[in-house]
């Protein structure tokens, strides 16, 4: 049986961070340290080899893998890296959709020759991942926030990869603490609320109102992202119930 290779958010961005040369990590080591923490009983009794073998891998990790990627990724292959990640369900379609149309100001140009840079593939992700609770126009909106003038990037408050990879952080930090949060009685709001504010604090450079946009932006992601794990449990006792 063949699985697919899966990974968390946190994951994820700390893959990007790596390709990005801001992590001193490569991203072969990044990929391993994913897999085996997934397979920890493989790793146990030394199946790592076979487990791999029965792993489907994706064209863009085979060239990660290599250590032979340009820069830049087309479209396709931000496509195949999102499916790989947990709870997602983006597809190649939607993208372009969201290039082409809903998010042109951001991402109709690719700022590698014809390919789109880390932070245009950050983007996508975080797009994928607030649809779950906001349309488009309240997304943009967020955008013009936190990333000013959507055909530069040197004005941002923060780069659309170090918002990814902070959001994904504080979503583990915080995930399997909800169900501990409502059996204290401690309000779900208040807790990631305050999670969130400690995550934005550590960009000092920002003013108090940019801040409070920042700790706002990291609020709503974790919401969602738990949202979109919420859908894909429903849909799978869905499918298990007509399968029945």
């Amino acid at each position: 049986m063949t699985e697919l290779f899966s990974l968390t958010r946190c994951e994820m961005a700390q893959l990007l961070l790596s390709i990005e040369g801001q992590h001193h990590e490569t991203p072969l080591a990044m990929l391993q340290k994913a897999w085996n923490k997934h397979h920890p009983s493989d790793v146990e009794k030394g199946n790592t080899l076979p487990a791999f073998l029965s792993t489907s891998v994706p064209p863009i990790l085979e060239k990660l893998i290599k250590g032979n990627r340009g820069p830049g990724f087309s479209l396709q292959e931000i496509a195949s890296l999102g499916q790989l990640v947990e709870y997602s369900n983006v597809s190649i379609t939607s993208m372009q959709n969201w290039v082409k149309r809903d998010f042109k100001e951001y991402l109709s140009s690719p700022k590698i020759g014809k390919k789109y840079s880390i932070n245009q593939a950050s983007l996508l992700f975080m797009i994928d991942d607030l649809k779950s609770v906001l349309d488009f126009d309240s997304i943009r909106h967020l955008f013009e926030g936190v990333f000013n003038q959507p055909e530069r990037e040197d004005d941002d408050l923060i780069s659309p990869l170090k918002l990814y990879s902070t959001y994904a952080e504080l979503f583990e930090q915080l995930d399997g603490q909800f169900e501990q949060t409502l059996h204290k009685g401690k309000s779900v709001e208040e807790e990631i609320r305050s999670a969130a504010s400690r995550m934005a604090g550590q960009f000092t450079h920002l003013s108090e109102k940019q801040h409070l946009i920042v700790r706002n932006i990291l609020f709503i992601a974790t919401l969602s992202i738990q949202t979109t794990y919420l859908y894909s449990l429903s849909r799978r006792y869905l499918n298990a119930t007509l399968f029945l």
